[in-house]
């Protein structure tokens, strides 16, 4: 048996993202290899109403070691020499790239991506990009081994931080099995508990610069339909500019926000879309195409970053700097419902190729090689 730690401190609602894939990975991780342990940290004090950490933390091989140490404070860097977190450990893990100095353990990195390097204006204050540039590459060159989601992300990592080719693992990512296509009671009740109406096309997301928002709203504008556009997921009052747009056009009917949606309600409300759009402009990989798709939603989604490489044929694909050219391709599901009908079992299959259980045995192949364990 060999022991893990596995660093979870990013699975709390700060880190929607990659705190997902942290969740479900672990998940997957001691569901696959009962045989082995994982030391699960985590912060007990991290406001967490995404994830439930019991359905982790009460199984057998998983032993929780709560941790007050912020990511990224002086306090996490006591971490990689504390025994009790540690002791006879074979791979320290750190699904970010908040990698502690002091760790002495053989370390497994996941760096998803480097999107504030590509595109400076999702982080405009070159001192803090310069730091983030610094601890990911610090990470990327001291861990044995980095993860990353895909071959255009590997690209950006080797291209941008340096770092080595061979080093590198692309491992891509899984969707869980609770996104599937919904039925009509489940549709009904998440459309009444937001008040939606009948017909919508939907988003699900940030709005950070690079999710492309502001163009999403002048390519709306072009779109003439009788469905609303709905955008969901977490808000950032830093980027207020898709509102501020959508106010200025005059457009509040045809455009909803809904904030803060439960992960328990997203298969439904994906289920109830009859079309999904995801317009970035980068993305390390990009999971909620392919979680619509397991929703039996077509999926129109930007030509651009990783995206071609996760959708492959099962998508329209659109130039995301051509507000004209998203809404054809929108428009173009939206009326055709036969155009809806093959997409939507092309991307049920699709879907099914992207699992946690394949993501957990590729990560574990990695850990036994840099353990150097059976």
């Amino acid at each position: 048996m060999a022991t893990i730690v596995f660093d979870g401190r990013t699975i709390q609602d700060h880190y929607p993202g990659i705190g997902r894939y942290a969740f479900y990975l672990a998940r997957a991780l001691a569901e696959c290899f009962p045989e082995h342990q994982f030391r699960l940290l985590f912060n007990p004090r991290a406001y967490n109403s995404r994830f439930d950490l019991q359905t982790l933390t009460t199984r057998a091989n998983v032993v929780p070691v709560p941790t007050p140490a912020q990511i990224f404070s002086p306090q996490e860097q006591t971490l990689g020499r504390n025994p009790y977190v540690i002791g006879n450990a074979r791979v320290w893990f750190s699904p970010y790239y908040a990698l502690p100095l002091t760790v002495a353990t053989p370390s497994v990195v996941t760096l998803a991506d480097v999107t504030p390097l590509v595109l400076p204006e999702e982080m405009p204050n070159p001192s803090k990009r310069m730091l983030y540039r610094g601890l990911n590459q610090a990470a990327g060159w001291r861990a044995r081994a980095v993860l990353t989601f895909s071959d255009a992300s590997r690209f950006d990592l080797e291209r941008l931080l340096n770092v080595p080719n061979e080093k590198m693992v692309v491992i891509p990512l899984g969707v869980d099995s609770n996104f599937h296509p919904a039925s009509s009671q489940d549709i009904a009740q998440i459309r009444a508990a937001l008040n939606l109406p009948q017909v919508y096309a939907l988003y699900v997301g940030s709005n950070k610069p690079h999710k492309n928002l502001a163009r999403l709203m002048e390519a709306w504008a072009y779109v003439n339909t009788d469905a609303v556009l709905v955008i969901a997921g977490a808000w950032d009052k830093r980027y207020p500019q898709a509102k501020q747009l959508v106010a200025q056009w005059g457009m509040q009917e045809r455009v909803l926000f809904r904030h803060n949606i439960v992960e328990a309600a997203l298969p439904a409300l994906i289920s109830g879309a009859r079309a999904f759009v995801f317009p970035s402009v980068h993305e390390g990989f990009g999971l909620p195409p392919l979680e619509a798709m397991a929703c039996g939603v077509p999926v129109a989604c930007a030509h651009a970053s990783s995206l071609p490489e996760v959708v492959a044929d099962a998508a329209l694909v659109f130039d995301p700097y051509n507000p004209q050219d998203m809404a054809e391709t929108m428009s173009r599901i939206l009326d055709n419902a036969h155009l809806r009908f093959e997409m939507r079992a092309k991307g049920l299959l699709h879907a099914k190729q992207f699992t946690w259980e394949r993501a957990a045995r590729a990560t574990f192949e990695v850990f036994q090689q840099v353990g150097n364990f059976a």
